[in-house]
């Protein structure tokens, strides 16, 4: 049955533009990932009926797929399937495919196809407004591969689900928050979705109610970023979930990995306490692939304190320079005063000027200014090769006693003091923080981008202020700022 609905499948990305597809978000679930979705749901061999959801069933590929796994489970009789399809392009196509699974099956498959918007449709069960169902359809299994697809934050399906919505939202986290709400009670549900939401402040009021009204079982991580959809050039981080709506904490995850879509079986596969996965009061999860990122996470959760805790935080650069051209100089002038970037930041120091263009500003502007004092300089932005995340450097205003005020640009963040100026002992002990092994591994177990997020920076443990300024006086000590000896320091209050 599945090889017959991929081979249509394929015929039919093969005769609709990309741009067609786009408007919908589509992008198509290969043959060996489809079955290795379906493989992981738990079914009873006592169970005799079935009720599966397939949200956004394009062509039916991921149905299929989970009807060829029922095939194989005699006590299951009869399966109601349902499909939320509103594509008028490919309905057809689900319709026949469908069609083609019943006649070849010998269970009895009941199948509804929903053409209504999937979101909007439930909006009133969802947010249990008056005029909703009280007693909405509930499914044993859910599937999915959900459109990936950005909205505008005022678009029908955000204001439909202002729980899990947070600014301009992506469909693939609304379908997925929308998919657990109709799951049963210990119901199962497997999605394939972008790895994004696994972080950040943008997706925590869905993280917050995903991870609260279910429970995560499984991980599946590709470590190709390429090889995920079939006939699809999708350059996107890509994970497998599986999904148990219940409130019961499980004691582990199951976390495996393949290269892509044509080696599951050749997986790497960990078992990890749930309280390091799903971790913090913004749900963050982190997505481990081996014992030693594990040690890192068990070694670092030892700190209960946060940046903010200690009165410090770490805030991005003011200055967009291609949107403030007018303000920008190459060269000291009257009243200019120094746009710090990233080139600044040398080996573990701010060095200027550097004869770079536009490292000067001239402005009045107060959301532009930020006082001359101690600060820790990081790039905001580093390259996928290169070999840290965290790459800082210390900047002393007493360095630079001509200037009042200072500016930095927007690809590099800063660390200040809240209330006070920080000491340059306290400087020097985040550059070891941020210089470290652990710190950097820390942080890309955390995120998978390029990107160092201030939000996600205030969030993870560090030592209480009074280490951090002594591991700083033994670094300013040392004279040394090379990575071996951070982590030497480090060491001291591990």
């Amino acid at each position: 049955m599945l090889d017959f609905v991929i081979e249509r499948t394929n015929k039919y990305i093969e005769s609709m533009p990309k741009k067609e597809r786009k408007k919908y978000g589509q992008f198509f679930t290969s043959k060996e990932t489809a079955q290795f979705m379906a493989g992981l749901y738990i079914i009873s061999k006592n169970t005799s009926i079935v009720r599966v959801l397939d949200a956004g069933a394009g062509s039916g590929i991921l149905s299929c797929a989970f009807l060829e796994r029922l095939e194989q489970i005699d006590s299951v009789q009869t399966i109601e399937l349902t499909c939320y399809e509103n594509d008028k392009n490919i309905l057809e196509l689900l319709k026949e495919n469908l069609q083609t699974c019943q006649s070849y099956s010998k269970k009895d498959i009941q199948v509804q196809i929903i053409t209504d918007n999937y979101i909007t449709s439930q909006y009133l069960d969802f947010n249990y407004m008056l005029g909703g169902n009280p007693n909405p359809q509930k499914y044993d299994f859910v599937i999915g591969n959900p459109p990936y697809m950005k909205i505008s934050k005022d678009a029908p399906e955000a204001t439909a689900m202002p729980e899990v919505c947070y600014g301009a939202p992506n469909l693939y986290f609304i379908f997925a928050a929308m998919g657990l709400f109709n799951l049963d009670s210990d119901g199962e549900m497997v999605y394939i979705i972008p790895r994004s939401w696994t972080s950040g402040a943008y997706f925590k009021r869905f993280r917050k109610y995903f991870l609260t009204e279910g429970k995560l079982e499984y991980i599946h991580l590709f470590v190709s970023r390429n090889k995920v959809f079939d006939k699809e050039d999708v350059l996107q981080e890509t994970i497998i979930i599986k999904v148990k709506k219940t409130n019961r904490i499980p004691e582990k995850v199951i976390i495996t990995s393949s290269q892509s879509n044509n080696d599951f079986d050749n997986l790497t596969s960990l078992s990890v306490p749930y309280s390091l996965v799903v971790s913090g009061n913004d749900y963050y999860v982190y997505l481990v692939t081996d014992k030693k990122e594990v040690s890192v996470l068990e070694r670092l959760q030892k700190f209960d304190k946060t940046l903010p805790d200690i009165g410090l935080k770490m805030k991005t650069g003011l200055t967009v320079d291609f949107r403030n051209r007018e303000i920008l100089r190459d060269k000291a002038e009257e009243g200019a005063i120094p746009l710090f970037y990233s080139q600044h930041i040398k080996q573990g120091e701010v060095q200027f000027p550097i004869q770079k263009e536009h490292e000067y500003v001239v402005t009045d502007q107060k959301g532009l200014l930020q006082d001359n004092r101690n600060y820790l300089f990081v790039k905001r932005f580093t390259a996928k090769e290169e070999r840290r995340r965290l790459q800082s450097g210390v900047y002393l205003s007493k360095r630079y006693p001509q200037y009042k005020k200072i500016s930095t640009q927007n690809k590099i963040n800063f660390v200040d003091g809240l209330i006070v100026e920080m000491s340059e002992c306290l400087v020097y002990g985040l550059y070891v923080i941020f210089n470290s092994t652990l710190y950097d591994e820390y942080y890309r177990i955390l995120n998978g981008s390029t990107q160092v997020n201030s939000t996600e920076i205030n969030t993870m443990p560090v030592p209480d202020l009074e280490s951090i300024q002594e591991m700083g006086r033994k670094l300013m000590k040392s004279k040394d700022m090379s990575e071996k000896n951070c982590n030497r320091i480090l060491e001291g209050v591990l």
